[in-house]
């Protein structure tokens, strides 16, 4: 990989420099949600100043930084904000999700779509106008151009733009968050960002687990997830005592296997159904009870899994009823997605009107915008840490958000953090200079050991993480199976993992931020293996499978939540009730049979 040259790195802390920057509003990530609170905030307040943190560069950086081609969530003509309510319910098996989040989402769903057709996204209509669905909820685009015309709003919107600055931790002045901490990965700076609010929108977290595309000679992080989005908003918050939800509930997806790309472009636009080696329609045959192509989302993401466990795999996207006209809509489809997957089957020579497209579940991702993982929030989207805010992946409760959900929200944290500031009459604080000093020998600590230091490189602890949370929390070689004593075993090894941070090191700037990459992902792994020994019980199956309690418990129709305990720094798991506002059926399903 080609690196940028750095004149000049620092040789010690004394020759550090630091830039200080002052903001009404910060705004940490500038991916979709990111980019929605900008234009929010200028939309509520003119004079408000907007600051966003980004570790990229906005115009193509997030989950939706190569395009999507369709927009998962959109209320149709004779639905209601209610109905999407129950849908996601019905998604998660009957719950539990926080249902007044989900409410307030679903209500400014459709305004924030709306916008993103008003700023030139080209969404797909009929010959009378009418916008075209491809399946219950979700409407077709040409999105290839998604983030550059989100990126645009919010650089119109933005006092400042901070591009490749990540973050490494909260600001932090009388038990508040005052604003977050960084360095340049490609100015060496270090960036201390003060604000009265700060919005953290960073995606979820990719690369917990080892994908089963890897191998020693490449396909490193061949995910379908943005593999850049590491956790760091999840972690920034978790070191601070921030009260977590739900991060057991993790996204697994059915993808194309050995390239880990989107199925349900196939499978949902073109009608294509899952079948087994036998040529069995899989949900249809095995999961009818279960609702069959209508199946929660965990129980279709894990079919083709159970498939390879009973004997029948391997399974497949069934592509050979498609002319050869739709396999051309289809590649266009992905060039607004997934341009890559185009260039994957070119290379294998495939033609899916004759062979099908192979398919297998995708790693584990703790991504609060397909689940409901991440920050437990009020209804302005705070989290339990005061002037922290939330949203998109980073905000939890509310599952099946997607792109338009992930936008609302943006706009809803933007509204909470300036009411936030105009209630509490909130100044910007003075510099913790004690703060100051610990972060900036933490953050360039693998810097200055130098790279021929006998130390750890990144990514040899990064691919350590990765294969005991792959064998020991569930991953895909354990067909996201594990137990109580799995879960020990690797609560213990991450804290020899946290012990050897101190031997990282790194021989530049982009090797710094993968170190930092790898320590956040080890904050998260710890915090997602006390959710998953929390809750003992099957409620998610894939998602969230324990061999050791293989059936649903009523006693835990209930959110399980962990947060930090600053005076020990152990992590305390605890559980919510669960509060129905939406009238429905809220029945859960039961588990798969084990045939």
């Amino acid at each position: 990989m080609a690196r940028r040259a750095i004149k000049e790195l620092p040789k010690s802390l004394a020759d550090m420099q630091i830039v200080v920057v002052d903001a009404d509003l910060l705004i940490i990530g500038g991916g979709n949600a990111g980019c929605f609170s900008a234009v929010e905030a200028k939309k509520l307040d003119p004079n408000c100043k907007v600051v966003i943190m980004e570790k990229a560069e906005i115009k193509r950086s997030g989950a939706c930084s190569a395009g999507m081609d369709a927009i998962n969530t959109y209320i149709p003509e004779g639905k209601t904000p209610e109905d999407l309510v129950r849908w996601s319910r019905s998604q998660v098996g009957g719950g539990p999700i926080r249902e007044d989040l989900c409410l307030s989402n679903a209500e400014e769903l459709n305004e924030a779509v709306d916008d993103l057709e008003r700023w030139g996204l080209p969404i797909l209509r009929d010959e009378n106008g009418k916008i075209k669905y491809r399946g219950q909820w979700d409407i077709s685009v040409h999105g290839e151009q998604l983030k550059p015309i989100m990126a645009e709003k919010a650089l119109e919107n933005s006092d400042e733009v901070h591009n490749r600055v990540t973050a490494t931790n909260l600001l932090m002045k009388d038990g508040r968050c005052a604003g977050a901490l960084g360095f340049g990965v490609r100015d060496g700076k270090f960036y201390v960002f003060r604000a009265k609010a700060t919005i953290v929108a960073t995606g979820g977290a990719c690369g917990l687990y080892k994908s089963y595309t890897a191998d020693s000679t490449s396909s490193h992080h061949q995910t379908w997830m943005c593999p850049y989005n590491v956790g760091t908003g999840y972690a920034m918050g978790i070191r601070q005592g921030a009260e977590m939800t739900s991060m057991e509930q993790r996204w697994v997806a059915t993808r194309s296997k050995d390239f880990c790309g989107p199925i349900d472009t196939i499978s949902v636009g073109y009608k294509s159904a899952v079948i087994n080696a036998k040529g069995e329609r899989v949900l249809q045959k095995h999961y009818a009870h279960l609702g069959g192509d209508k199946s929660p989302r965990y129980i279709r993401a894990n079919a083709p899994m159970e498939e390879w466990l009973a004997g029948r795999g391997p399974t497949y996207c069934d592509t050979r009823h498609l002319t050869a006209d739709k396999v051309k809509e289809l590649k266009i489809d992905y060039l607004n997605e997934r341009p890559s997957f185009v260039l994957f089957l070119a290379a294998r020579g495939q033609d899916i009107t004759k062979d099908p497209i192979e398919i297998y579940g995708s790693d584990p991702y703790i991504i609060g915008g397909h689940t409901q993982s991440g920050f437990w929030v009020d209804m302005g989207r705070m989290t339990t840490v005061p002037g922290l805010f939330a949203a998109g992946e980073t905000a939890g409760g509310n599952p099946n958000k997607f792109v338009g959900g992930c936008a609302a929200e943006g706009k809803l944290a933007t509204r909470g953090a300036l009411k936030y500031i105009a209630e509490n009459r909130v100044e910007l604080p003075e510099i913790d200079q004690t703060q100051l000093k610990t972060e900036i020998e933490r953050v360039f600590a693998p810097l200055l050991r130098g790279g021929d230091y006998d130390g750890v490189s990144a990514v040899e602890m990064e691919e350590r993480l990765q294969r005991l949370m792959d064998e020991y929390a569930g991953g895909t070689s354990q067909f996201y199976r594990t137990n109580e004593e799995r879960l020990d075993y690797a609560l213990r090894h991450i804290k020899m993992l946290r012990d050897q941070v101190c031997h990282l090191k790194a021989g530049d700037l982009h090797e710094l931020m993968l170190c930092h990459d790898v320590i956040d992902r080890i904050d998260v792994a710890e915090v997602l293996c006390h959710h998953l020994k929390g809750r003992k019980e099957t409620r998610w199956q894939g998602w969230q499978t324990r061999s050791d309690y293989p059936d649903t418990d009523p006693a835990y129709d209930c959110f399980v939540e962990t947060r930090k305990k600053m005076e020990t720094g152990e992590i305390e798991c605890f559980t919510r009730p669960y509060e129905q506002i939406v009238p429905g059926d809220r029945k859960a399903p039961s588990l798969p049979d084990k045939n």
